[in-house]
């Protein structure tokens, strides 16, 4: 089939998790909401959500044995984690995930496959190739490629899967290389970097704020925020080790398997300049984008090399500059002294250096988040990326 015959291009994403609450959750309905706004582009998602329709998009419902992931997820506070899986579970996991894609490819009739991960999923995408001589493409997030690394079960499976994928695209050239060193150089030949982004349109350049100070009583106080899963590898608790010198209030949203030693750090350390918010799915996605705008200083303290956080990008999107350490795909957005300070991973005492600096010093601060706003707009933006997708589902529907 030539490019010129095809009249409508019909993708189906295979996506591990809920849409929210993950970064590979808000990559995957940002790029199939999109391209769903096109013509000739049908768009349909295999994810653990109970709704029929996303945003355009047709949702098949992924049945699962249990809550499984990579690192956790706040919308499953109890959950299982690949790394840990056993043969048989593995097994079982797989099961459930192909009777599930079978469905959906049977019902949907997709002439592409658009695997989130390269896990599992992969291993399906084979087998429907195999079965039904459907293309694929693959798309690393960087925690898949961390699960493989330590449990070697799951890397000559996904070796099989990425020989056959007609793309690999990495979310940043970290996780580019991270990939190439566990799963092998063979495949650098066809894999490029598609990082995330935002829809702009989304972030104005100026919202009220007003009920969110009421709500948290912000008024007047130095606000420096967190968001995302709170897990050992964000490095959260080195951000709450920086409390008692850091001159402002520190509010953590999210959720996760770290909560309960952070929140007790708190309590044995008396800090009351630490507040934890709780996870904000998408009832409360307006209060967390007002947090954003409001805060004074965004810190992204992760000590792993995890890809480009779209939490970063968003609070950059609100004008606020960031605090963040040289990680994985963090350097793609953040350019020292233009839009944020960078500092050495599990360094509370730089953490808390860096974001004083911002916090007494307005002028800036505003300079600062003027230039993350825009690099943002101009790099980062969820119409020019999707495009980019656009164009590889053309080449090899």
């Amino acid at each position: 089939m030539t490019q010129k015959t095809i009249k409508r291009i019909k993708i189906l994403y295979l996506q591990n998790f809920p849409l929210w609450g993950c970064g590979s959750g808000t990559y995957t309905k940002a790029i199939a909401t999109q391209l769903a706004k096109k013509r000739n582009i049908e768009t349909a998602i295999l994810c653990p959500e109970e709704k029929e329709k996303i945003n355009g998009s047709k949702i098949y419902p992924l049945e699962m044995p249990f809550p499984v992931a990579f690192t956790g997820h706040p919308q499953w506070p109890i959950c299982r984690l690949f790394k840990n899986l056993s043969p048989k579970e593995i097994t079982e996991v797989f099961n459930y995930f192909l009777k599930s894609t079978i469905k959906a490819v049977e019902d949907f009739q997709p002439n592409i496959i658009h695997v989130q991960h390269i896990s599992i999923f992969i291993w399906v995408a084979n087998f429907i190739k195999s079965l039904y001589g459907i293309n694929y493409i693959a798309t690393a997030h960087g925690t898949g490629v961390y699960t493989a690394s330590i449990n070697k079960k799951y890397i000559p499976l996904c070796i099989d899967g990425l020989r056959r994928a007609k793309k690999i695209v990495c979310v940043s050239n970290d996780t580019k290389d991270w990939l190439l060193k566990v799963f092998g150089e063979e495949f650098r030949p066809k894999t490029r970097i598609i990082p995330g982004g935002i829809d702009i349109n989304d972030y104005p350049e100026k919202i009220n704020i007003k009920d969110i100070n009421e709500k948290y009583n912000l008024k007047g106080k130095k606000v420096v925020l967190f968001t995302g899963k709170l897990t050992p590898q964000k490095g959260v608790i080195y951000l709450i080790k920086a409390a008692k010198k850091i001159k402002g209030h520190i509010y953590i949203v999210g959720d996760g398997p770290e909560m309960y030693n952070l929140q007790n750090f708190k309590r044995e350390n008396k800090l009351k300049n630490v507040h934890f918010l709780g996870y904000m799915g998408e009832e409360r996605k307006e209060e967390l984008k007002k947090l954003y705008y409001r805060a004074d200083v965004f810190v992204a303290p992760s000590i792993w090399d995890e890809p480009l956080g779209l939490v970063l990008l968003e609070a950059m999107a609100g004008k606020t500059p960031v605090v963040v350490t040289r990680k994985g795909g963090i350097p793609l957005a953040v350019k020292e002294g233009i839009n944020g300070l960078f500092v050495r991973p599990r360094n509370s005492q730089e953490i808390a250096n860096a974001v004083n600096k911002l916090l007494l010093n307005k002028s800036l601060r505003e300079k600062m988040g003027n230039n993350a706003r825009e690099i943002v707009k101009n790099k980062f933006n969820w119409e020019m990326i999707a495009q980019k997708y656009y164009r590889i589902y053309n080449k090899f529907v």
